[in-house]
């Protein structure tokens, strides 16, 4: 009698269970896949191409020629659109405030777009969705109360000083600077100053940390441009690219640690710090918070919150800086009007130091910043995922669905800023016109319960930093390296963004 099981029962004991398995995936992937590519369909889209779809359109990278496309869709396709990738897969795009106001009023999630940022980010306070992210958001927000906003302004002085120091060298040459270096390396150390107790960065590991962001940035734009990747990204990671993207979050990780590192030895030497502090540092935070267990947040948790406010809390500042800029250079009736008013503002006093009280006299600056957003969009594009079936735009939308919001779309729409849409004009920041604004149709830090957490921190600080460079320099933009757009995460420039500077007692 045979009490034994065969090698062929065994296997075909698992394999039944495992293709039933393999079947009940594929066939869900293709439900919803067919019921993406309907929904998509009823949006209108660009020109088509059978193959590339609408990539074609897009050119070799995300650059000027996909934000030119991007203006001649949303002027043909004012609320919404589709844009096909490759694989037919369809992006339903927003770009008017009617739309927009109903996606974010939608249960939603953050996108799939976000899972490329996870290996860098983990899930951090961009990332991270439900509970956690009301739970993070709940313990952070006193980081950034008015009252702590007041005391960074010494920070920001301090920084545009140091950036007021190294652009001196340049004053007067027929040299010209890039400004995104020196952008980032100022912003970066605000950061550092008001969120992490200093940092303790060398200038080296600075210039190191901001190239390994922009190399991540481009990586990532490489992987989006792949059909493969995006459908299948955990393929990516065994790519040489991949591999590389791998390599370089590892940097990125080591050097939040170490801020981690620095800043937990010295508590550990000195309990009483925290006592003696006026204010806690986002780091301070992280590292003494606990839940109603009484269970701190752990290593891995504080390094995802502190990659994620490294990066976010210098790179989309520094774009903004830059952009104002050259905004600025190219307009100079414009950029002498605001350093009139900035000398209005210091006018009587011993120095040039911006103060809290000065923000709101700088009116004309914060229009010209707030056009300069517009025009360039430092963030260009969002995207949600519904979490509940929905309408808009008078389209059911399914539950788990991608919709994006397209934010360089929206701010240049024709139907919501007019056909001069392409045109610096800061008037439209007036506080008379903006009365008549709708609520949505200039939100550069998204709108919604998750909006920017560090807005107003990011607009105090553009001010201090532009109020103090255009009391001291004249910007002007250096015409033999013209500028080209590039979006690896941020708005940037494709070869940089190169300035000639002259103190304002020697410009013409």
């Amino acid at each position: 009698m045979k009490t034994g099981v065969s090698l062929w029962e065994v296997a075909v004991g698992v394999s039944v269970p495992v293709a039933a398995y393999l079947v009940f995936v594929v066939l869900k992937f293709l439900k919803k896949y067919i019921r993406d590519i309907r929904t998509g369909l009823k949006f209108p889209c660009p020109p088509f191409h059978w193959l590339y779809c609408n990539l074609h359109l897009a050119g070799n990278e995300f650059g000027e020629e996909y934000l030119a496309m991007t203006r001649d869709v949303v002027e043909k396709h004012p609320r919404a659109h589709t844009l096909w990738w490759p694989g037919y897969m369809p992006l339903i795009t927003l770009t008017h405030p009617a739309p927009i106001k109903q996606l974010l009023k939608a249960p939603t999630k953050k996108s799939v777009d976000y899972d490329h940022l996870r290996p860098w980010l983990g899930n951090g306070l961009v990332i991270s969705n439900g509970p956690i992210w009301k739970a993070q958001r709940r313990l952070l927000t006193p980081a950034f109360h008015f009252d702590i906003l007041k005391q960074y302004i010494s920070v920001y002085n301090m920084a545009a000083e140091e950036m007021i120091e190294k652009l001196a060298e340049y004053d007067g040459k027929d040299q010209s600077v890039e400004m995104f270096q020196q952008a980032s390396l100022c912003t970066m150390e605000i950061i550092l100053q008001c969120a992490f107790s200093g940092g303790g960065m060398s200038d080296k590991t600075k210039e190191d940390y901001l190239g390994a962001v922009k190399k991540i940035g481009d990586l990532m734009v490489q992987a989006d441009l792949n059909t493969l990747y995006y459908i299948f990204p955990t393929i990516y990671y065994l790519s040489s690219g991949g591999r590389e993207f791998l390599r370089v979050c590892d940097f990125v990780h080591d050097t939040a640690n170490s801020v981690i590192r620095r800043r937990r030895e010295e508590l550990e030497r000195d309990p009483e710090i925290l006592a003696e502090k006026k204010r806690l540092d986002f780091i301070d935070i992280l590292l003494t918070a606990r839940d109603e267990d009484g269970r701190g947040m752990t290593d891995e948790e504080i390094r995802e919150q502190v990659d994620t406010f490294l990066f976010a809390g210098h790179d989309t500042t520094s774009s903004t800086l830059c952009w104002t800029l050259y905004s600025l250079a190219q307009h100079p009736d414009h950029q002498q009007k605001v350093q009139e008013e900035v000398e209005e503002v210091l006018s009587g006093r011993d120095g040039s130091m911006i103060e809290w009280e000065d923000l709101n006299k700088l009116t004309y600056l914060t229009m010209c910043m707030k056009e300069s957003i517009r025009l360039h969009t430092i963030v260009p594009l969002i995207s949600r995922t519904t979490t509940e079936d929905t309408v808009i735009n008078d389209v059911p939308i399914p539950k788990d669905t991608y919709v994006a919001i397209h934010l360089y779309g929206l701010h240049h729409n024709p139907e919501v800023w007019g056909p001069d849409h392409m045109e610096f004009d800061p008037s439209r920041f007036h506080p008379d016109r903006m009365k008549g604004m709708d609520s949505h149709a200039f939100i550069p830090f998204s709108a919604g319960p998750r909006n920017c957490i560090g807005q107003a921190f990011a607009m105090n600080e553009e001010k201090v930093l532009l109020a103090r460079l255009l009391h001291k320099f004249t910007f002007e933009l250096d015409p033999t390296r013209p500028v080209e757009k590039d979006i690896p995460t941020v708005m940037k420039t494709k070869d940089g963004m190169w300035m000639k500077v002259k103190a304002k007692n020697t410009a013409d």
